[in-house]
């Protein structure tokens, strides 16, 4: 039950869009889940916008899921150039790792083409070689994703995924955060693991 899992989100949002239904199972089944979010995207903000939109945005969404505020870690990486800082990260997470160590951890698939998306899947291959590694899926950068684990999920669970995501009132006119796509993309993956709905994954490393 005290089993620890990260969520790594190379920016705000990503975790919740990839694996926020799973999140929310997670949490209700008592494991001790963390948000590790490595840029806040304040460069990419409008101006008329506080720079803290997103890291606040992001606190709210993931007070939803019901993890715990000390889950909640930030790093102040610029946004789409966490390329240049791969060995400052893969330090990072190297750390984390030795005072948590996660069994589980869920990070961007290997073939996201934004650059930012694919600096934390490499460094997070290398810092946690004996987790549980998991791939979540971001259909509008994945042209190559290849699902071969699926979480199932629960209505409840997949309600906590939308009601975080509408946090983020910043983003709210992305296609990617309508409902009625979020509920689709379940829809679909539900089907293909024979349940109502689900969340997909390409599994890299798994263990009993």
């Amino acid at each position: 039950m005290n089993e620890t899992v990260f969520i790594l989100a190379p920016h705000t949002d990503d975790g919740e869009l990839g694996c926020g239904g799973t999140m929310a199972k997670l949490v209700a089944e008592g494991k001790n889940v963390f948000y590790i979010a490595f840029s806040t995207c304040s460069v990419s903000l409008p101006k008329n916008l506080p720079f803290d939109t997103l890291k606040n945005e992001c606190t709210a969404a993931v007070q939803t899921l019901a993890i715990p505020d000390q889950n909640l870690i930030f790093f102040n990486f610029e946004v789409r150039r966490l390329l240049f800082h791969r060995q400052e990260i893969l330090e990072e997470l190297i750390k984390l790792n030795k005072q948590y160590q996660p069994a589980t951890v869920l990070l961007p698939a290997e073939n996201d083409i934004h650059q930012d998306h694919q600096a934390i899947y490499s460094e997070g291959m290398r810092a946690f070689r004996n987790a549980n590694l998991l791939g979540y899926e971001l259909p509008w950068n994945n042209y190559r994703f290849q699902p071969n684990y699926f979480e199932k999920i629960s209505d409840d669970n997949l309600q906590a995924k939308i009601n975080a995501l509408s946090q983020y009132k910043s983003q709210a006119n992305r296609k990617y955060m309508n409902e009625n796509f979020i509920r689709s993309l379940a829809t679909v993956r539900g089907l293909q693991a024979n349940t109502p709905f689900a969340e997909a994954f390409e599994a890299y490393r798994l263990t009993s």
